[in-house]
Order: C-alpha cells, then sequence, then structure tokens
C-alpha cells in the first residue's frame, strides 16, 4: 500500500529538520569522542563525579499529594570539556517529586530521563511521578535534557538539535548529571535508587 498524500503533507507539517548546520565543528567532535572512551567505562565515570559535587534547592512547593522540589547544579561536563555546551545548557535543572510521607523504613527514588521530544517536568511529572507516589509510594526525580525547555539554546527551534555533535554532548552531560544525582539522593538519605527513561531517556539510564 502505497503512502497517502495526506501522510506526506502531514509528515512535513509536523516535522522540522535536525542537524541543520551539520556535523558541528571537528574541534568539538574531537574532544567529546574522547571524552567518550573515558565515560563509557562505568566504573570510571562513577569517580569522575565527587560524592560531594554542589546540588541545590531552588524551592519547594507543598501540595496535597506530594512535596515538589526544584533544583539545580552546574553539569559535570562544563568541567571536564569546557566550552562544549551552550551557555543556556550548563546549569542543570531537576525536579524531585516526594510523597509527604513514606510507608517503610525506606525511601526509594526513580530518576526518570526524558525521552526525545520532552520538555521541562509535566509530562513525566503527571504521567510517571504522580501515579508512583499513588501506587507504590515511590518519589520520582526528574532530570531536564541539555538543549531542551529551561536548557534550550535561544537561537534553537524546538526540540531540532543543530549539529549532530550536539547529540553527543546531551548524551555525556546526562551521564554525569545522573551520576551527581545518584550520589546527591545516596548521601541524602535517599533508598533504594533505579533509574529509568522512555526513547533516549531509556538508552542513557542504561549507561550510567
Amino acid at each position: 500500500m502505497g503512502v497517502s498524500k495526506l501522510d506526506i503533507l502531514y509528515r512535513r507539517l509536523l516535522l522540522t529538520k535536525l542537524f541543520i548546520q551539520g556535523w558541528g565543528r571537528p574541534e568539538d567532535l574531537k574532544r567529546i569522542f574522547e571524552f567518550r572512551k573515558i565515560i563509557g567505562n562505568r566504573e570510571k565515570c562513577q569517580n569522575l563525579v565527587p560524592r560531594d559535587y554542589p546540588v541545590h534547592i531552588n524551592k519547594v512547593e507543598e501540595q496535597s499529594d506530594c512535596k515538589i522540589l526544584d533544583g539545580h547544579f552546574i553539569s559535570p561536563l562544563a568541567h571536564y570539556v569546557p566550552d562544549i555546551m551552550p551557555s543556556e545548557s550548563i546549569t542543570a535543572r531537576f525536579q524531585f517529586i516526594v510523597p509527604k510521607r513514606w510507608n517503610s523504613k525506606y525511601k526509594p527514588v526513580c530518576i526518570h530521563l526524558a525521552g526525545t521530544g520532552d520538555h521541562y517536568f509535566w509530562r513525566r511529572r503527571t504521567l510517571m511521578a504522580r501515579p508512583m507516589i499513588k501506587e507504590a509510594c515511590m518519589a520520582s526525580l526528574l532530570l531536564e535534557n541539555p538543549y531542551y525547555g529551561y536548557r534550550k539554546p535561544k537561537d534553537q527551534l524546538r526540540s531540532c538539535l543543530k549539529n549532530v555533535s550536539d547529540l553527543f554532548v546531551m548524551g555525556g552531560a546526562l551521564v554525569l548529571e545522573s551520576a551527581t544525582l545518584l550520589h546527591w539522593l545516596e548521601k541524602e538519605g535517599y533508598g533504594p535508587l533505579g533509574m529509568t527513561g522512555i526513547s533516549m531517556g531509556g538508552h542513557v539510564s542504561f549507561s550510567v
């Protein structure tokens, strides 16, 4: 069966081109590929981020079924590969959704990484975090991707990364940022800890 003209028109209206500026600067690609060799080793990667790496809570909001904490920290990738990230993406932002009461001595938390095109936090908060509190009394930590939401460069259109190198930068940053949050949660007395994600988020969570 052939593709209908309506399908073709819909795809043209819906989709925007990715990587419109090509691969990115050769020197950026070289630096991020060299760093990928390091973070590809899980044992080495865990030691790249100090266990006392500074994480800051900006706001705590009490709601009927939970507490929502907004926080931030500087992406460790900005220290290891300077000037590789756009200025808007350097500050990692997250939401921590915590039950008002725990039903056991444990305080389980799952870090949810965003899928492609998932900007800000509302989708994961509504579809994943709140049901997990209701059904399992489990907290959720939602990390925002570099290049998305509050971390999106001003000249980027929606989710459309301009360079192929941006995709590698996003992945490397998320691995180190996830390690930062795992250390922080452990230090704050939470556990057991887990990670999950949909689409691209699932791939990155498997790499941490």
